[in-house]
């Protein structure tokens, strides 16, 4: 007998089902599996999947993968990347494991591998992040190595053109009396012509400004872990940070739910506390793709008609090994690795 309350059971089932899109499907995914930004990813996921396919932590994946960004030649990861607009290439990187401990360090100068340092940070020290010549001390301190002063040829060659185009002039010893504006007029000038000076949104190539590598992995034990490591925005004002390095803006790793790790433009993924809000999504049930695709649905309801100038995109997974992203803008493409023969790119989609 068909009771009222089982017809009120179903009728109530097939009334919500329409709400029912997006959530993460009842079906294994993969594992283990990484993760990780732009085509440089898939040489990244290489050496990440070395240490998965070999029952690997996947803590040691996402250090080991990023690393391998870092040691290239390119304008956004390590130090041969574009300067900041004063001619130094400073160092962000953040790193999160499956028991919520994680480590970051930013304004890093003149060491090789800023994610490594982050994961010192995580398991020698008592705090979170470490920023400048704090960072840099302890870097020295953990047996790393202080690296020659200098710009790579590329980034010479692009700060040179920066320069001219932007016509910018570091005051020297600004500080000092003398250097100081007599009254509003002479620095409300400074501010306009030199302060104000923004770095671009594209490089002289036609790339977006501010490229990281970001890797989130599953181990075959089911652990989660993410790595984030940049040299921030080219041309940047001295200083500058951006999410890269902070827990919960550009990477998030919740061992029950999944792992999220953010690349763009770091000040508008801090404002709506990108990772976390995707890890908020994933719990609230929603698959890594759609939390992803809300996160950023975010973040162009708060820019709004300013969204065109910018890029912000998210990558994901889950507990299960369901993996996703969504960009604010055409362009993004994630790499995922799963097996020796499957790195493939995926080509990200997209809101405007």
């Amino acid at each position: 007998m068909f009771s009222r309350r089982k017809f009120l059971q179903v009728g109530s089932l097939g009334l919500g089902s329409f709400s029912l899109a997006g959530f993460a499907p009842k079906y294994a995914g993969k594992k283990p599996i990484v993760l990780s930004t732009w085509d440089a990813g898939i040489r990244a996921n290489k050496a990440a999947w070395n240490v998965l396919k070999n029952n690997g932590r996947a803590l040691d994946a996402v250090e080991q993968g990023v690393i391998v960004t870092e040691n290239e030649m390119n304008c956004c990861v390590g130090l041969g990347a574009n300067p900041d607009r004063d001619g130094f290439v400073t160092l962000d990187a953040s790193i999160m494991d499956e028991n919520a401990n994680c480590g970051s360090v930013a304004c890093l100068e003149r060491i090789k591998h800023p994610i490594s340092v982050a994961r010192k940070v995580m398991e020698n020290t008592p705090h979170v992040m470490l920023v400048g010549q704090g960072a840099q001390q302890f870097a020295l301190s953990q047996g790393f190595t202080l690296e020659k002063e200098g710009l790579s040829e590329g980034a010479e060659r692009e700060y040179k053109k920066w320069l001219q185009k932007s016509e910018y002039k570091p005051a020297i010893n600004r500080e000092n009396k003398e250097n100081r504006p007599n009254n509003q007029d002479e620095l409300a000038a400074i501010n306009s012509s030199n302060s104000m000076i923004a770095a671009p949104a594209r490089l002289s190539d036609g790339s977006w400004n501010h490229d990281t590598i970001g890797m989130i992995a599953l181990d075959a034990n089911g652990n989660l872990s993410g790595s984030c490591t940049t040299s921030g925005m080219g041309f940047k004002m001295r200083g500058r940070v951006g999410d890269s390095p902070i827990i919960g803006a550009g990477l998030f790793v919740d061992n029950e739910v999944g792992a999220v790790v953010a690349t763009g433009q770091g000040e508008d993924i801090i404002r709506i506390g990108g990772a976390h809000t995707v890890m908020e999504f994933m719990r609230q049930g929603l698959s890594p793709e759609m939390a992803c695709k809300k996160a950023i649905e975010r973040l162009l309801k708060v820019k709004g008609s300013k969204a065109k100038e910018i890029q912000a995109c998210m990558i994901a997974i889950n507990k299960e090994g369901i993996y996703g992203g969504y960009a604010l803008q055409k362009g993004f493409n994630f790499a995922v690795c799963y097996a020796d023969d499957k790195n493939i790119l995926v080509d990200s989609k997209f809101l405007i």
